[in-house]
């Protein structure tokens, strides 16, 4: 009788859902699971959306203890994830594609900076112009698709590419550029190294990679195993609407938010912290009427075939493998089981 009255109740939520016709997010959780999730570089303001959430309880209040885990080098996060070192990384879109295309099991789930951030980048009035670089020394964060990106720039712009010298210069791209360890770097992001160059009046040039021939696409993305998809897809809801919500925080109250990502990352001066959020906010948040985290399919099938005309990715890519929107706020519903 017991089993009979739950399968009638069970029945009846599940026809009120339909009369309805409305999504509601399941936002809260019995126990409290532990998720690691490695970012992409050392604390900065792309991550204030995380660490707003963690500070404001927002993760913890749908039963989420989140470790935020700072990389050794930039393309420690995907090696992590897929060790299982890991259960979410924040990556970047090529990297994630090629990653693919190598055989990973891995997929975006939600799109943290919405355009790209990667740029060609120099100091006290050095040329940044591809056109101009021949015979440069040019220092990157030694990810692959990066010297890539190079290549194509300086071939598009007529420059004899084995004339550039590149330096794989990890995270210290500022350094590289302030020391004239090199005469440009490719790498450094607009929104974090050129905001803090300008205000350290090194007189920075920034040239955005979109500005300079590569279509655009997220240049963080939130990834995640193809086991923990199929598996654990209520955490990953879970996560991303609590990061949206502290998002969200962190720009109705920018010092909140900056407090909490200074609390992370305490050699980053208040105004530092203040300008880079300042500047990155905005590109934390898709287009009018798109659910936080959106990935647009028509942009990365366009730059998923761009990368594949250009020797990055050695198979044709169906991007719609590559990434979902499945577990955004208010989409798709419905297929998750509960961690």
């Amino acid at each position: 009788m017991i089993r009979q009255l739950s399968i009638a109740a069970g029945l009846l939520a599940a026809a009120t859902l339909t009369a309805c016709g409305a999504k509601k997010d399941v936002v809260t959780s019995p126990s409290q699971r532990v998720v690691r999730v490695v970012l992409d570089s050392l604390p900065n303001a792309d991550h204030v959306g995380l660490y707003s959430a963690q500070a404001s309880g927002e993760f913890a209040n749908v039963g989420l203890n989140v470790k935020l885990i700072t990389p050794s080098n930039p393309s420690e996060p995907l090696k992590l994830l897929q060790s299982g070192g890991a259960d979410l990384a924040i990556s970047y879109e090529p990297e994630l594609l090629i990653a693919r295309d190598k055989g990973a099991a891995i997929l975006a789930v939600g799109a943290i900076a919405q355009r790209p951030l990667t740029s060609l980048m120099s100091v006290d009035d050095k040329a940044v112009d591809p056109r101009k670089l021949e015979g440069a020394k040019i220092g990157t964060n030694g990810l692959a698709y990066e010297d890539a990106f190079l290549d194509q720039i300086l071939s598009a712009a007529g420059v004899d590419t084995t004339s550039v010298k590149k330096l794989d210069v990890g995270f210290d791209l500022v350094r590289a550029m302030t020391s004239k360890r090199v005469d440009a770097t490719l790498g450094a992001f607009w929104n974090i190294e050129g905001v803090e160059l300008k205000l350290a009046e090194k007189r920075p040039r920034i040239m955005p990679v979109d500005r300079a021939g590569i279509p655009p696409y997220d240049e963080l993305v939130l990834v995640a195993r193809n086991e923990t998809v199929s598996r654990n897809g209520a955490m990953i809801r879970r996560f991303i609407g609590a990061l949206q919500r502290g998002t969200k925080a962190a720009k109705a109250n920018p010092a909140a938010g900056i407090k909490a990502l200074r609390a992370a990352a305490p050699k980053l001066s208040k105004r530092d912290a203040a300008a880079t959020v300042a500047a990155t906010l905005p590109i934390l948040f898709p287009a009018a009427r798109k659910p936080f985290g959106w990935q647009e399919p028509s942009q990365w099938q366009t730059f998923a075939d761009w990368m594949k005309r250009n020797e990055l990715l050695a198979a044709a890519v169906d991007s719609a493998q590559a990434y979902t929107n499945e577990f955004l706020p208010g989409e798709g519903l419905g297929s998750e089981t509960t961690p």
